[in-house]
């Protein structure tokens, strides 16, 4: 017997006549879809156990955006990580962006900023200290809206990517 709680599913945005994505929690029935999105978009893959791990660890953070139709057209993880802090040796709970992918179709609609800006809010119930990201140094798309919410580029990781891209690290101290 379930719950009405368990059935619920976490909406971030309704869709408004201006708005033609809903952005919510992640469900086990969406992996797949995301897995799509990931595998079109992007040159990284994962196994379907990875996105589950994500999911079942942390599944405030794991947001996806569907289409008026109900497809998943973008999503967001994150992972937290204890970790020293970049200022100090303390250690400090890092929220680590995973993966963020939006379909071709869908950019440039405000998708990819509200699954950053939600999800940020979300998993800072883990009582985070520092958002931390990798991003190719030729995604200056996603570099540009890394900024706009106030990252920094700490480092270069070289060679950092499968292809041998290098990727900058990012971060933002909270």
């Amino acid at each position: 017997m379930t719950t009405n709680k368990e059935k619920e599913t976490k909406i971030f945005n309704a869709m408004k006549n201006h708005q033609e994505f809903l952005i919510r929690i992640c469900t086990l029935d969406d992996i797949d879809a995301v897995i799509e999105v990931n595998e079109r978009e992007l040159p990284e893959d994962y196994p379907y156990f990875f996105y589950k791990n994500i999911l079942d660890d942390f599944p405030e953070s794991f947001l996806v955006a569907q289409n008026t139709y109900g497809k998943i057209v973008a999503y967001i993880m994150w992972r937290v990580e204890k970790a020293p802090s970049i200022n100090s040796l303390k250690y400090v709970n890092k929220a680590h962006l995973v993966s963020i992918a939006v379909a071709e179709g869908y950019r440039r609609r405000g998708i990819a900023k509200s699954l950053l800006s939600n999800s940020m809010k979300a998993i800072k119930k883990y009582k985070i200290h520092e958002y931390v990201l990798e991003v190719r140094v030729s995604n200056y798309t996603a570099i540009r809206l890394y900024e706009k919410f106030d990252y920094k580029i700490e480092s270069i990781k070289k060679n950092y990517y499968r292809d041998g891209e290098n990727a900058y690290f990012m971060i933002l101290n909270v």
